[in-house]
């Protein structure tokens, strides 16, 4: 028996596992108690501006560009440079927006733990027009 494909099996051990639970798709309804969080600012049932942006129809949408919100440059740049919100997009924003977009004028320090973020995305994916 040859050892060689030994590290390539434990790779495809290890990452298999990891593969599938981030694709699990999250739980819309525990992302409604984290989102509560957002909701100082941000509005995602109906699509009404708040201190932020409405979050309604979020994902697809160029960044920086609701209408009659007053963005950051940054924001607006961010947009302009291609970064569309999808889930990848959004998971990073979420876990540091000021590493995400430098200059962003949102003061929320980010999310740290992973699967509040997933079920935050699966409650905004409710409110998506996609």
């Amino acid at each position: 028996m040859s050892y060689r494909f030994l590290p390539i099996c434990l790779i495809f051990a290890i990452a298999s596992p990891l593969d599938a639970l981030a694709q699990q798709p999250g739980d819309a309804t525990a992302g409604a108690t984290v989102f509560k969080k957002c909701a100082i600012c941000h509005i995602a049932e109906t699509d009404q501006n708040k201190v932020g942006p409405s979050l309604n129809g979020l994902f697809g949408r160029t960044a920086g560009t609701h209408p009659n919100f007053a963005y950051s440059p940054a924001m607006q740049q961010a947009g302009k440079g291609g970064l569309v919100w999808d889930e990848a997009t959004l998971r990073d924003y979420l876990h540091d927006p000021k590493a995400k977009v430098k200059g962003t004028k949102m003061t929320f320090v980010g999310l740290k733990d992973d699967t509040e973020i997933t079920n935050l995305i699966a409650y905004l994916k409710q409110y998506s027009k996609q």
